[in-house]
């Protein structure tokens, strides 16, 4: 599923064009070995960033620029030498990913301190032209440099060197060994997810996407949630990667944020497509493409199917979640794992994040309680099933460990295999 990238309106006015960005003054050392976070209003100027210092109020709440000033010190400033040895000269063997933006290679550092092993980790380098991918590398280390979340992926450090040869752009995150959620709906050569793992981690990912939108100083919009941004750690526990399309959220008396048109086929909310107009309720509509994904083991795009089967939102629609046929929808893989009625309650929380009205889209928060209690629901009915008296919970922890251990024994396969090119993340 591509990417697409398309402006609604390529004018801007004179105060967008003439905006200030981060204060120069106040700068970290960090800041300093990167120019462009020195100017930023250059590349990335929003509605939500137009607020500054200067005519903040001491109530007003501090935009992501000026969180970042405070927090930038966290991260790791890397050489191009250091992050050239940690993947042995981005030796392609050690690639785990391909996109638009560059590549992402599997690496190890030596911890901060230089004691104890090396640090696994996964390096995005940028491509060397290309303004998008610029604007999103900014975007993601002042993002990822300022949230601190369980179910957001961590970034440990960048990189930034502007030389002879030109510019290199790279970003170090923590490793997720187990790739992402996309990986092990759609790719039959992983093992069966089994439902309760499935919902294990919808639930994780609509945490993070609670923390992002709730609970900052500062409103966060996702912007590209999908089931390919929801990577996977050793207990496959979720975490929400790539930042670059994230946006700050409306201030004051605005109610949305007017930018050009990004995110993927499938995933974008029809009013954001549309409009320009982004809200949190466009990350919600997001979240209920994958509550299907999950529901159904399929793609939002299905082109190898029948006509009315292709696109996954036109087709669940021939089954509402009250009727007969329903259970037509659920991912033969694990219709005997599910409970129906705990699917029904997917089925329906699925379709009220994807209300045409956005205002009647529940906020990530409701969506994290109708969550939980769809999953004692599952646990229940699955208990109910099951021939012997295993709590469901311990079910869970047995499948988890069944991955992880097939993981184990299969890590050159499995690697081999995920570490060829793929197009659906490609940035336009």
């Amino acid at each position: 599923m591509k990417c697409f990238y398309y402006f609604k309106d390529r004018t801007r006015s004179r105060e967008q064009r003439s905006a200030p960005g981060v204060n120069d003054r106040t700068r970290t050392r960090e800041q300093r070995s990167a120019p462009e976070l020195k100017d930023r209003n250059k590349y990335d100027v929003s509605t939500a960033e137009r607020v500054t210092k200067s005519s903040c109020s001491a109530t007003s709440p501090r935009t992501i620029p000026e969180l970042y000033e405070e927090k930038a010190h966290n991260l790791r400033v890397f050489s191009f030498s250091e992050l050239r040895q940690a993947t042995n000269d981005f030796n392609r063997l050690l690639k785990i990913g391909e996109g638009g933006f560059g590549n992402v290679y599997k690496g190890s550092i030596k911890p901060v301190d230089g004691k104890g092993d090396p640090i696994v980790v996964a390096i995005k380098k940028l491509n060397r032209d290309g303004f998008q991918g610029h604007k999103q590398w900014v975007a993601e280390v002042q993002f990822l440099g300022v949230v601190e979340h369980p179910n957001l992926v961590k970034l440990i450090g960048y990189c930034a060197v502007d030389g002879e040869r030109g510019i290199q752009r790279l970003l170090v995150y923590e490793f997720m060994p187990n790739k992402s959620l996309e990986d092990h709906l759609f790719n039959r050569a992983h093992p069966t997810l089994p439902w309760q793992t499935r919902l294990q981690i919808v639930l994780g990912a609509a945490q993070g996407l609670t923390y992002l939108h709730e609970e900052l100083e500062v409103q966060v919009i996702y912007r590209d949630f999908k089931s390919s941004n929801v990577l996977l750690d050793e207990d496959f526990k979720p975490k929400l990667s790539d930042f670059g399309l994230a946006r700050e959220g409306p201030t004051g008396d605005r109610t949305h944020v007017s930018t050009a048109v990004v995110g993927t086929y499938g995933y974008a909310a029809p009013e954001y497509v549309e409009t320009g107009h982004l809200t949190i309720k466009s990350d919600i509509w997001s979240f209920g493409v994958v509550l299907y994904e999950i529901l159904t083991g399929r793609r939002t795009m299905e082109r190898n199917l029948p006509t009315m089967e292709q696109k996954l939102l036109d087709w669940v629609k021939q089954y509402p979640a009250d009727s007969k046929r329903f259970s037509m929808i659920i991912d033969p893989r694990i219709r005997n794992q599910c409970s129906l009625s705990a699917a029904r309650k997917i089925a329906k929380l699925a379709d009220s994040c994807l209300n045409k009205n956005a205002k009647d889209r529940p906020t990530m928060s409701q969506v994290v309680e109708s969550l939980k209690q769809a999953m004692e629901d599952s646990e229940e009915g699955t208990s109910s099933k099951k021939r012997s008296p295993k709590s469901s919970r311990s079910n869970l922890v047995a499948s988890n460990q069944q991955l992880h251990q097939m993981g184990v024994t299969d890590t050159t396969r499995r690697m081999a295999h995920l570490a060829r090119p793929r197009d659906n993340s490609i940035r336009v």
